[in-house]
């Protein structure tokens, strides 16, 4: 077998768990019986989305794929700390 076919049948099984992992957690989005379970939820989310897009870059030999997932990266960092400071404290920005 060769290094090209072992790459499309890993980068399919690893499509797969991200995507597998994304539904879990959508469920748990869905069902989750305090915000805290929804917000780490919605955090799993936005990383297994940037782990779909890495694997899909390295799939398709694409450098756009890494742009847009750095740019999820960084959204997802900056709404998960958000989300956090409201959960603890009731506001994001203090007066």
């Amino acid at each position: 077998m060769n290094t090209a076919a072992i790459l499309h049948w890993a980068s399919l099984f690893a499509l797969g768990c991200f995507v597998l992992a994304l539904g879990c957690a959508a469920l748990r989005l869905l069902r989750g019986p305090t915000p805290q379970d929804r917000v780490l939820a919605l955090d799993a989310m936005y990383i297994n989305g940037l782990l779909i897009l890495l694997v899909l870059g390295i799939r398709f030999s694409s450098s756009a794929y890494f742009d847009i997932a750095l740019l999820i990266g960084l959204a997802g960092f900056a709404g998960s700390t958000a989300l956090a400071k409201f959960l603890l404290k009731g506001e994001v920005i203090q007066p």
